[in-house]
């Protein structure tokens, strides 16, 4: 499985990539900012998507809106600001930094089943 890791702090994005490859995640893509996530994901077969709602530059939130806009990916967000994007998507999956394996893994078991059941 591909996993999409959209993470402006490059220690938290290679922490995050060893948190999923327990996971069954083989393969890994990475975007630092907003725009640099939405022209990456356009030739990706992506599987899971976690993003930081906050990135420098840009907004994770408005990244993974551009790239589900067509498709249905599940997304996982990874952020210290937790109740502010809950206030702009009130639906969505949140891992609060710092990132503990156990909450990310049961947060992507979640998103997964989601997609296999919906």
């Amino acid at each position: 499985m591909h996993a999409f890791i959209i993470e402006d702090e490059y220690l938290i994005s290679q922490s995050l990539r060893d948190m999923l490859e327990p996971l069954g995640f083989t393969s890994f893509s990475f975007a630092r900012s907003e725009d640099a996530a939405v022209m990456g994901a356009r030739s990706d077969v992506i599987d899971l998507i976690t993003a930081d709602v906050r990135l420098l530059p840009g907004d994770g939130v408005r990244a993974v809106e551009a790239i589900c806009k067509d498709r249905h990916i599940p997304v996982v967000f990874i952020t210290g600001y937790a109740d502010e994007l809950l206030d702009r998507a009130p639906t969505a999956v949140v891992v609060q930094k710092p990132v503990k394996q156990d909450q990310l893994a049961i947060a992507v078991e979640n998103v997964l089943r989601q997609r296999r059941d919906g």
